[in-house]
């Protein structure tokens, strides 16, 4: 008799979100959508659906697609996320394009390869792996339901590129510090040692966070993102445990704040004492000055804080947004594109392709 019964009735069945009802077999049985999932809060207008199998069974698929959640839908985001978004992605992408050109130029031509040349093209190494890991994310969160391994792996990789193009901006310090202030000892240190730097300590640190990150709870602060970033992707959300790569990243910036003085103040020093107008000792000294911000990170903390209320709170992260996504086309137009021993390389294998070409030619005539 209890197989009889078994066998004319789906029997109540709980799939971790819904108690279905004991439904006849070959029927579709019906549920409001669960009100909330993942401090989520879904549409209970909608419905959820489930088969009841002709052998008495329930299937093991459980169509969801139509619960829809609530997010997009709340008045609460940060005004102007959707320029802020469209900025950082033309910025990011036109930074990957000069970034991806200075650093095929550094690695084809034989001539630019030397130890400086080397810690500029790992340092643009990491921008375009952190730009493009930003675009990835964003691309993905906003087309795709919520996956959390995806999530995790895409999030964990934008924050090691982030940390190490922290770690190479403190590379670029420290070399232009021993080779202008500590001349005495600027070969001292090998470019294995930088690389244990600039990729090395970033993913020590890394995983640490993300182990720390893993056993910590969610958190429902979205710091500026949108309602569907969060829901797709919490880790993309900020938390108190962050300070774990931003500590690092906030002690380099003070350290290159330290270099930008002492080398500007050698550089200075120099100026002064040669036989140069004073006018044009400023200017190489604000050249200079203008080179370096960008190539030691001084850019983060100009922008630093930006009020996330007020009049001036969208202007202020508009202008953040041109900043910061562009940081890596300024890197490559300074110490590539206006470099003049790059010019200089361009040039002459230009030349020498040109009379390769116009000997090639009269040898066919």
């Amino acid at each position: 008799m209890g197989r009889a019964q078994y066998a004319s009735h789906c029997p109540r069945s709980w799939d971790s979100l819904l108690c279905w009802p004991p439904t006849k077999p070959g029927h579709t049985a019906t549920m409001a959508c669960f009100p909330e999932l993942n401090g989520i809060k879904y549409d209970t207008t909608l419905n959820a659906t489930r088969r009841c199998l002709l052998n008495g069974t329930w299937d093991n698929y459980t169509d969801y697609t139509s619960c829809k959640d609530l997010s997009p839908d709340q008045p609460d985001l940060e005004p102007g996320i959707e320029v802020t978004t469209m900025i950082y992605s033309a910025g990011y992408a036109l930074s990957l394009i000069a970034l991806v050109l200075a650093v095929s130029i550094f690695l084809y031509f034989k001539d630019l390869r030397c130890l400086r040349n080397t810690i500029h093209t790992n340092l643009m190494c990491t921008y375009i792996m952190a730009d493009f890991m930003w675009i990835l994310n964003i691309t993905v969160q906003m087309s795709m339901p919520t996956n959390v391994p995806a999530c995790v792996i895409l999030v964990v990789l934008l924050h090691y590129f982030y940390l190490t193009n922290f770690f190479w901006m403190f590379v670029e310090g420290l070399y232009l510090y021993m080779l202008v202030v500590e001349t005495f000892s600027s070969k001292n240190i090998k470019l294995r040692a930088y690389v244990c730097i600039g990729w090395g300590v970033p993913c020590a640190v890394i995983i640490i966070w993300t182990i720390v990150r893993s056993l910590m709870p969610p958190t429902s602060d979205n710091m500026g993102l949108s309602g569907i970033v969060l829901k797709s992707c919490p880790w993309m959300a900020t938390h108190n445990i962050d300070w774990i790569y931003q500590g690092p990243a906030a002690v380099i910036l003070f350290v290159n704040v330290i270099f930008l003085v002492m080398i500007m103040w050698v550089l200075i020093t120099k100026l002064r004492s040669a036989n140069t107008v004073e006018t044009q000792q400023y200017r190489k000294a604000a050249k200079a000055l203008l080179v370096l911000i960008p190539l030691l990170g001084i850019t983060y903390i100009l922008v630093i804080y930006v009020p996330s209320h007020g009049v001036t709170a969208n202007p202020l992260a508009y202008c953040r947004a041109i900043l910061l996504s562009t940081q890596g086309f300024t890197v490559a137009l300074f110490y590539c594109f206006l470099n003049s021993e790059v010019q200089h390389t361009l040039s002459s294998h230009f030349e020498r392709w040109k009379e390769a070409r116009q000997i090639g030619g009269e040898t066919l005539c």
